[in-house]
């Protein structure tokens, strides 16, 4: 008993000494991760980790139910599909043909009203309000100077960056774009409580508007500016001008750094697979909604259209593709969140889940990216011969 006594002792002491040492070296955030990730038995960010977070709630209109085509779930997925699925733990698979939903499957207890991160999907949406932002009049254009908001930037590169040059991942910032080591800045900028300071801790180290190179805090210092310019919180304003105006169905939520912080901007927006399909729909029709221009066509067409030839596949704010010889665009998230829309057949594919494949050798897209659209045509084409 005295040796259990003086080893809980010593436990304790050594856990204080590493609580107090983490605060000491500003590595507080890792108790935070630590409370977040390994104590749910995860080794990342994950799903439903927005419960463990404040939140901003984007707030929804009316809303406006998808269309459901006449073969509604007739078509079976196949096996390979399934296959995929189950492999790397699908929760919501949706195949959205004609602006009507022509298949959707759910798993692990999900349903079409179930919230999900989703992850740097968020990014794209970002880019959508700087698009509104522009179209305002409140930021003058893709070229406008970070400095005019954010004169901390200042510098031989800081100068020369532009809202543009963030949008598209080409900054020049400082950042480890890692999502597993603790001590990088991805990390820290997930879990800590104070993200304006981590970002405008950031140096500009190469010359921006040259090369893309994808940061998470490109999107973040971006989101910054768009609520400066703006006068309001991220998650309004995304509400005001996109939520409802797009008829999304449910509220959703914006992670937090702290309960009266900013939104983690570069991920974090816990919705559905349905109402993440909107904006695949909005960039489909160039920027209109029923008729009305919810944003300027010329930005769409410049979202979709890579910045730089040496990275065919991104432009500002999504992913680019010519799987199939069909010119397709997507939003992505860390653990294979997709939204992939592919004008030319009027499809929007749309899958969330818990893990996602690898990249082939010298290939910018991920292996299920292709699963998911070549087994969405073998879908379609075997409806067809029935």
């Amino acid at each position: 008993m005295r040796f259990l006594r003086k080893f809980l002792l010593w436990f304790l002491v050594v856990f204080a000494l590493l609580i107090l040492l983490l605060y000491i070296f500003d590595l507080s955030y890792l108790i935070r991760a630590v409370r977040i990730t390994y104590l749910n038995g995860e080794k990342t960010a994950f799903l439903e980790d927005y419960v463990e977070f404040p939140n901003r709630e984007i707030q929804k209109g009316i809303g406006q139910p998808w269309a459901i085509s006449k073969e509604y779930n007739k078509a079976k997925p196949t096996d390979e599909l399934e296959e995929t699925n189950k492999k790397f733990k699908t929760v919501a698979f949706m195949i959205i043909k004609n602006d009507s939903i022509w298949y959707e499957s759910y798993y692990d207890g999900y349903d079409k009203d179930t919230k999900s991160n989703s992850f740097s999907m968020a990014k794209s949406i970002v880019t959508a309000a700087l698009g509104k932002a522009i179209m305002q009049g409140k930021i003058k254009s893709l070229d406008q100077k970070v400095t005019d908001f954010f004169p901390e930037f200042s510098g031989k590169f800081g100068d020369k960056m532009t809202v543009g040059d963030l949008s598209s991942m080409s900054s020049g910032l400082d950042w480890d774009e890692s999502y597993y080591s603790p001590f990088s800045i991805t990390t820290r900028a997930y879990f800590d409580d104070n993200l304006t300071d981590v970002i405008l801790g950031l140096k500009v180290v190469e010359e921006p508007g040259k090369e893309f190179k994808y940061l998470s805090g490109n999107t973040q210092l971006l989101s910054m500016i768009i609520e400066k310019a703006t006068g309001e919180h991220l998650a309004n304003y995304v509400s005001e001008h996109f939520w409802k105006p797009l008829g999304a169905e449910n509220e959703a939520l914006w992670q937090l750094d702290n309960p009266n912080g900013i939104e983690k901007a570069y991920c974090c927006i816990a919705s559905n697979a349905r109402d993440f399909a909107r904006f695949g729909k909005l960039y489909k029709q160039h920027g209109k909604w029923n008729g009305k221009q919810i944003l300027d066509s010329a930005f769409v067409q410049q979202c979709v259209t890579p910045r730089f030839s040496d990275a065919p596949m991104y432009g500002y704010g999504w992913w680019i593709s010519d799987h199939l010889n069909k010119p397709l665009y997507y939003m992505q998230g860390h653990l294979g969140q997709y939204v992939i829309v592919i004008p030319d057949d009027d499809l929007i594919i749309v899958r969330l889940g818990r893990e996602r494949d690898e990249r082939a050798d010298g290939n910018f897209h991920r292996n299920d990216f292709y699963v998911y659209i070549d087994e969405t045509y073998k879908m379609i084409r075997h409806d067809r011969q029935n």
